[in-house]
């Protein structure tokens, strides 16, 4: 069975992880995914991730970083929905929690957080936020 919302299922599988105080999280690959725990590593969000093959498919094996006992990522949340989709410009790519948290960006440069598309000048569908 395919699934409706690949990047949702990602992040609710990160979330779920958490929650439950695991090391590690595997989710099925995909390159936008790669991308976004790019972004998240970059950040400091989580500690790593590595693509892995599990039989003849591929998988998203991503380390989570807590502190003190507590997850780093206090919340994350879909904007850009399938069935939605969420477009601004560079100008109204929105700051999240005040510069606290960031907004994960697919451009026509590739994945990136809100900030530095801000900065380059270029505009795209904003995926998620994250604090």
């Amino acid at each position: 069975m395919s699934m409706s919302d690949p990047i949702a299922d990602m992040l609710t599988r990160i979330r779920n992880a958490q929650m439950a105080r695991k090391k590690t999280v595997g989710i099925p690959f995909s390159k936008i995914k790669a991308d976004i725990a790019s972004v998240l590593k970059d950040e400091g969000y989580i500690e790593d991730y590595q693509k892995k093959a599990v039989g003849k498919h591929s998988q998203l094996e991503i380390a989570l970083k807590y502190y003190s006992g507590f997850p780093v990522i206090e919340t994350v949340k879909r904007i850009s929905k399938p069935g939605l989709r969420i477009y601004k410009s560079a100008s109204e790519i929105p700051q999240v929690m005040s510069g606290l948290g960031i907004a994960i960006v697919s451009t026509s440069q590739g994945v990136m957080t809100g900030k530095k598309a801000q900065s380059s000048g270029i505009g795209g569908e904003i995926l998620c936020e994250v604090v």
